[in-house]
């Protein structure tokens, strides 16, 4: 149970931020958070990860929904075994951020992202938003689960 709480408490942070910046933000302006580490600003990607595919959104929006689906089943799947905390939690955390975002793909036609890293170097224009930290997360404890062997 405390896994979907994760997954829908993802999924309700994301809709509600996201909400707020489509509301509150234009494009033009950028707002520095945490001492200037972040910044703050409205980005409408209609592609998948740093804009790749935006001229197949159809495309990338079925792909999202159809690997969404396959990690949905997985996850179900692994719910049942004993252990396996690690490959749990990482499921967990790409369902928040890919649930959120396939929304977004279906419903908007676009993912919001809105938050970057104020540093000197090209990084700086890279936009992202939380679900995208959840799945780079996720994906990661999800393959060191998978790797283990114990």
């Amino acid at each position: 149970m405390k896994y979907f709480a994760v997954i829908l408490g993802i999924f309700g942070l994301e809709w509600k931020i996201k909400n707020h910046i489509e509301e509150t933000k234009t494009f033009d302006t950028e707002e520095e958070k945490c001492g200037g580490m972040l910044l703050i600003r409205k980005h409408h990607n209609k592609g998948a990860f740093l804009n790749a595919g935006q001229s197949r959104q159809r495309a990338v929006a079925t792909l999202s929904v159809l690997l969404t689906i396959f990690l949905t089943v997985i996850f179900v799947l692994t719910l049942g075994q004993a252990g396996k905390g690690m490959l749990k939690w990482g499921l967990t955390l790409l369902l928040g951020g890919a649930y959120s975002n396939t929304y977004d793909r279906l419903a908007r036609k676009y993912v919001v992202d809105y938050v970057s890293f104020n540093v000197p170097f090209r990084l700086r224009n890279v936009i992202f938003n939380i679900g995208d930290f959840c799945i780079m997360i996720g994906a990661l404890l999800s393959a060191v689960a998978a790797m283990d062997k114990s």
